[in-house]
């Protein structure tokens, strides 16, 4: 038995609070009968509708994957590019948990779990996503300070971030910049270091949370173990 505003976050159709206020307002059905009660425990084979459409109660699946560059974060593309669950053998209704631009590669998570979905991309719960962006320039001491007090983009201070020069290039005129955020705007990194005056020329993301590309070549991927999709979970039910 579950509750049912946990089934209907979990279908990925929406979130839990969101789910909450569908309940409370009568747009939920069990069994073809309206419940308004939150808490409600419900079977697995039980019928449930949210605004006339019964919802997918499939098992649970997660994915790491190693993002390729020039392959489009999304479950489909009106102009016929490679999407990332192009490239996961599953036939369920899987989706991108956040996004990674076109040229951008490495940690995407994927799964159908709405829930966990949702708590992971939530500033609040303030999970680690780590970069390592090659960058037009050396970074100087003040520049660095501002990224990780946080800059201001699209008229948005972002929140702290660490920073840390892992390589630099005189000769070439460029850094290679470690950069740990809990956020995940638009396009947020490339814009942090272009606030302070450099383009990015590459970036790759290269862990979420506690979960890097071990063993893992551009475009392949793996299935979380019960252990880590726990710990993720734990991660964010703590806060």
């Amino acid at each position: 038995m579950e509750r049912l505003q946990k089934v209907i976050a979990n279908s990925g159709i929406t979130s839990r609070r969101k789910a909450e206020e569908l309940i409370v307002s009568g747009k939920v059905k069990v069994n073809g009968i309206v419940v308004k009660t939150l808490g409600t425990q419900v079977k697995s084979s039980d019928s449930i509708e949210v605004n006339g459409i019964e919802i997918s109660r499939e098992e649970k699946v997660y994915y790491l994957l190693n993002k390729p560059r020039e392959v489009i974060t999304s479950v489909s593309d009106d102009k016929g590019r490679k999407t990332v669950i192009d490239l996961i053998d599953d036939d369920k209704r899987i989706y991108p948990v956040g996004r990674l631009d076109y040229d951008t590669t490495g940690a995407l998570l994927i799964t159908n779990d709405g829930e966990l979905a949702n708590l992971l991309m939530h500033p609040k719960n303030e999970i680690d996503k780590c970069y390592v962006a090659k960058i037009e320039g050396l970074l100087t001491p003040k520049e660095m300070m501002i990224l990780k007090n946080g800059t201001i983009i699209d008229g948005i201070k972002t929140r702290k971030a660490r920073i840390k020069i892992r390589k630099i290039d005189k000769e070439s005129n460029t850094s290679i910049v470690e950069v740990t955020i809990h956020e995940g705007k638009n396009h947020q990194v490339k814009k942090m270091f272009e606030s302070v005056g450099h383009l990015v020329l590459k970036l790759k993301r290269e862990r979420i949370a506690f979960l890097d590309l071990t063993g893992l070549k551009s475009g392949e991927y793996r299935k979380l173990n019960h252990k880590e999709v726990t710990t993720l979970y734990s991660l964010v039910q703590k806060q």
